[in-house]
């Protein structure tokens, strides 16, 4: 009698585990493909028979609730989207991402594998990749005879050209630790970079005239305010046809040319690759969102079911067909029914950044965050003295020499 009562507890037991392992907690960013994905997740419940609690969240607030939950050791989640460049070394460092070891990543660039990478294992799938493109307004450009800019200065002569009427002639952003992804092609194009050999060098020579740049550029031709926007500040500005130009990353194109939501008519909206500088030719494309299993769940075989689902072939083909979001797979970007549906510009500066790219835009450091606020210091300065600041390289010094503390702060100084 006590082996059947012990054999009949075994089994509950067992038949408990799997019920608990057929639920799951999911994390996602309130950002279109997380919105795909949550809109989906009946039709996974359906087929899978998991039930799947889903919270979304702003990005800066998922990352902190993420870090706080996984710090405390409260966390339940299960799986999460989560920022390579912004979030990946951290929690690398710290432990709570899963290494991907039954995952087939044979549809990616490696490039966008090498931000997700460390040591031989793969920790997160990239889902989204954005590079920086020129947005215009093609009206404007043909009635006052400008052709769409392939150099920064002929992106300068432009926007002051266009710079009238109530319009202003180029917007990027201003908003000091928004603006460093946004700046960061403009740095590479100047000959720049943020770190080189696990050292800050933002206070380079190439680097100052990059600065100087985006400064005067901004601070004479942009929006009023510019230093207090970031692209969702931006974005509403150019749909109400009060900007000209306007540089920042290719995954918006599709929201920009929303009829519900811009009154300016989708034939005036003009996408292009991102103008050449005086030394490279050379715009960010990063993996701006990916997904990742927790080091911590309990779920491991619903949450590798999850992972699959979310980050498929047929997933991103939709993510690319219908909402025009920059997905990270090559299959759909190389399907003839998936790129029928896709505005033409994206398909050409994509192929272009693929091709000259570099993969990062901002410090890759764990205390990015922090090395963020330091440079967006030195950008605030450039715009508001339009460039011509005295203080200028003696700020990117101080700056320089606060993200390689930084760098000292968590072991990384000196490390490729």
């Amino acid at each position: 009698m006590k082996k059947l009562i012990l054999a009949a507890l075994v089994a509950l037991l067992a038949f408990g585990a799997v019920a608990q392992a057929k639920e799951i907690r999911v994390l996602l960013a309130n950002h279109p493909y997380g919105d795909l994905l949550k809109a989906a997740i009946p039709q996974f419940e359906q087929q899978t028979g998991i039930k799947v609690n889903v919270e979304q969240y702003q990005e800066g607030q998922l990352s902190t609730k993420l870090a706080t939950e996984f710090a405390t050791g409260s966390s339940t989640v299960d799986v999460f989207m989560t920022r390579p460049l912004q979030d990946g070394k951290m929690f690398y460092k710290n432990g709570w991402y899963k290494a991907l070891t039954n995952y087939d990543f044979s549809d990616f660039p490696k490039n966008a594998l090498q931000p997700v990478t460390f040591g031989t294992k793969i920790y997160t799938v990239p889902i989204l990749t954005e590079w920086e493109v020129l947005y215009y307004r093609v009206d404007l450009l043909k009635a006052a005879g400008i052709a769409v800019p392939k150099t920064l200065a002929e992106l300068e002569t432009a926007a002051a050209k266009l710079n009238k009427d109530g319009i202003a002639g180029i917007a990027s952003r201003g908003k000091g630790n928004p603006g460093v992804t946004q700046f960061a092609s403009y740095l590479y194009n100047y000959g720049g970079t943020f770190l080189d050999k696990g050292k800050a060098v933002f206070n380079s020579k190439d680097a100052i005239e990059a600065f100087r740049y985006y400064g005067k550029l901004l601070g004479n031709y942009g929006p009023a305010g510019v230093t207090a926007m970031s692209w969702d500040n931006i974005m509403p500005l150019f749909q109400a046809g009060k900007i000209a130009m306007w540089t920042d990353a290719g995954t918006f194109y599709g929201q920009i040319i929303d009829p519900s939501k811009s009154q300016v008519p989708k034939e005036d909206v003009g996408i292009a690759n991102f103008p050449a500088g005086p030394k490279a030719s050379s715009p960010y494309i990063v993996v701006s969102w990916g997904v990742a299993i927790s080091n911590k769940t309990k779920h491991l075989d619903a949450a590798q079911q999850f992972l699959d689902w979310a980050t498929s072939s047929d997933m991103q083909k939709k993510g690319l067909a219908q909402l025009a979001i920059a997905v990270a797979r090559n299959s759909p970007w190389q399907d003839k029914a998936t790129l029928a549906q896709v505005p033409q510009g994206l398909i050409d500066t994509r192929n272009v950044a693929a091709k000259t790219g570099i993969p990062y835009d901002r410090p890759y450091m764990s205390a990015v965050g922090e090395a963020r606020d330091y440079v967006g210091e030195v950008i605030v300065e450039a715009i508001n003295t339009k460039g011509s600041s005295s203080n200028l390289q003696k700020l990117a010094d101080q700056k320089v020499s606060q993200v390689n503390d930084l760098l000292m702060d968590t072991g990384e100084y000196g490390v490729p």
